[in-house]
């Protein structure tokens, strides 16, 4: 599962710039991600909110934007989106295309502030066990890697 090394990076870049705008709290981080990545937003969002605990993000949202895969044929200029395996210009027939989005993952932005956290208490979220859990197991994994 890639994503939990992706996300991991999206961290720590958001937790550097936490730090240099001297910021305490991370309230929402916004991602674009193209669909040529492979990065799939189910699993990128269980990682989010794995990693998230513990941090200066941990009452954080993912806003996340996914884009599709659009072209533009070079011998007819037409523009079109397409799957990862359908690369033809629908209007011509050409295979001579650019690719204009897609390949994307990028950090579009990040809300933080200096509030202090409200804390829940951990009984009252029935999956934090599982969460913490997951987060020891994803650490693990990339230590081995």
């Amino acid at each position: 599962m890639h994503e939990m090394s992706i996300m991991q990076s999206v961290f720590d870049a958001a937790f550097e710039a936490l730090e240099k705008a001297g910021e305490t709290r991370i309230t929402e981080i916004s991602l674009t991600v193209g669909e040529q990545t492979d990065i799939q937003e189910i699993p990128l969002n269980f990682a989010f909110e794995a990693l998230k605990q513990n941090t200066p993000a941990r009452n954080a949202t993912l806003k996340m934007t996914m884009l599709t895969t659009r072209s533009h044929c070079n011998d007819c200029a037409a523009e079109f989106d397409h799957d990862r395996f359908s690369t033809l210009c629908p209007s011509c027939g050409s295979i001579d295309i650019t690719m204009l989005t897609g390949r994307e993952l990028r950090i579009d932005g990040m809300e933080a502030d200096s509030e202090p956290f409200k804390e829940v208490a951990e009984e009252s979220d029935p999956y934090a066990s599982m969460i913490e859990e997951a987060r020891a197991d994803a650490a693990a994994i990339l230590k081995e890697a």
